[in-house]
């Protein structure tokens, strides 16, 4: 009688939250429908775990020019979640008494033994010094164990534990570290150790092959998108971002990290993952952001054409998966709100989306700017007579200093504009196409207004 009791008293439990699940996801369809249409995003796919129960659905098309539907079993690339697959490899490695996360890194990669010295805790919780440049830099090509040579060569922006700073070169030479134990590639001992025994089997590890299944990416461009086929990934930044995976899928890698038991690793060890790594790492773990005053831990992915997050929520076993095969643009064609929107509507949360006037008016700015040095050039010509009369040091000054200026300009808006974003110029290309267009527009308007002002100036009958 007892045991009936208790099977009865668990599915009312079960439905109670079915039935809960289903009014939200009410709201959840309404919020997703309008903020697709004003994001431009072609398709979404979420998934939501509260305990044993998992829920996921899906929104829109696989590719905005085909009518092919997302479904909870559409492959997106998740980007920088791939971290915690990575961390958990390494947790695993640690669990077999292959290393320990305090370990220098030299011991298992000897090339780093002319570097000062990094422990992988260290790498794991993005205090090892590497910069965020270094991270997003060129790897196309090299495998990890090359990219760990480019790494140790290099050395660190900083030194080590000395402060936070996030890197993407962390994990790929994590990943190195996880092919010299293993003796597997990357690839392959992620998929046979962590994907397949946890019935991932929609999942893989991009390696530059054609995948099937995968969303295609879509990139801003210019107040709307496009489609961007070239994401196949590649080798060396695998470890950093190379992971594809459905909904579903990552419902169920959601369900393991919650589940305090142990199986894939063990639950002490589920548990130190998102707890902070150390003092000088009080908001990240090992693979995971944490916000210490929701109970939150949380990693985002962005990837060229993709954008995702995953929550966890320990303390009530809840998590959430947002997958979207839309990058966000700059200030128009946001997908943030749809990712975090979805997120805090599915554990039951309000949200409000903020204006995104910064980025927006950034993007304005060098939208116009071209315009106004294309209306100071005819006017220079209309003008030219008053040019062609300036003498003296002031004449000189007023034709040549907006020649400097042109060339300082496209120092700041080439060279230093990018690094704010903490990547390079072809990095910036690979997610904001439009505005780099843009600013090569500002750059190359500005030094023909420059040079015209010069050739009329010195050219044709004076006053």
């Amino acid at each position: 009688m007892r045991h009936i009791l208790i099977a009865v008293l668990a599915l009312l439990a079960l439905a109670l939250a079915t039935s809960a699940f289903a009014q939200t996801s009410d709201d959840l369809d309404a919020f997703i429908a309008r903020h697709m249409a004003s994001s431009g995003a072609p398709g979404l796919a979420y998934a939501f775990v509260d305990g044993e129960s998992l829920v996921s659905d899906a929104s829109g098309v696989m590719r905005s020019d085909e009518n092919a539907p997302v479904t909870p079993h559409t492959l997106f690339r998740i980007g920088s979640v791939t971290k915690s697959f990575t961390a958990l490899a390494i947790v695993q490695l640690a669990e077999a008494g292959q290393l320990t996360l305090d370990d220098e890194v030299a011991s298992h990669l000897p090339v780093f033994e002319t570097q000062a010295p990094i422990t992988l805790r260290q790498l794991l919780s993005h205090t090892s010094g590497y910069s965020t440049v270094q991270g997003n830099a060129a790897a196309s090509g090299l495998t990890l164990s090359e990219r760990g040579v480019q790494m140790a060569q290099d050395g660190p922006a900083q030194a080590p534990g000395t402060g936070w700073t996030y890197s993407n070169a962390n994990y790929q030479i994590l990943g190195a570290v996880i092919e010299a134990l293993s003796g597997q590639t990357y690839p392959d001992y992620v998929e046979s150790n962590i994907l397949r025994p946890a019935g991932m089997h929609d999942s893989h590890v991009l390696n530059g092959e054609p995948v099937e299944g995968l969303a295609t990416g879509h990139q801003p461009w210019m107040f709307g998108r496009r489609p961007h086929d070239a994401h196949w990934g590649d080798r060396g930044h695998a470890p950093s971002g190379g992971i594809v995976s459905s909904a579903a899928d990552m419902a169920r890698y959601l369900s393991l990290m919650l589940n305090g038991k142990d199986d894939l690793v063990s639950a002490a060890s589920k548990a130190e993952m998102v707890r902070p790594a150390g003092e000088g790492s009080p908001y990240y773990g090992l693979g995971w952001a944490l916000d210490p005053e929701g109970g939150y831990a949380l990693h985002t992915g962005l990837t060229p054409g993709f954008e995702a997050i995953a929550l966890l929520e320990p303390a009530q076993q809840r998590g959430v998966v947002v997958l979207i095969n839309a990058s966000g643009g700059m200030g128009y064609g946001e997908v943030q709100p749809l990712l975090y929107g979805v997120t805090n509507l599915a554990l039951g949360e309000h949200y409000e989306a903020g204006a995104g006037w910064g980025p927006r008016s950034l993007y304005l700015l060098m939208l116009l700017m071209p315009l106004v040095y294309l209306a100071a050039s005819v006017s220079a010509w209309v003008l030219r007579d008053g040019l062609r009369a300036k003498s003296g040091i002031a004449g000189i000054f007023s034709l040549w200093f907006p020649l400097v200026m042109s060339g300082v300009l496209a120092v700041v808006l080439l060279g230093l504009l990018p690094r704010l974003f903490g990547t390079t110029l072809g990095g910036l290309a690979l997610y904001q196409p439009d505005f780099v267009l843009l600013l090569y527009a500002c750059v190359i308007t500005s030094a023909i207004w420059a040079v015209l002002r010069l050739v009329i100036a010195h050219t044709g009958p004076r006053a």
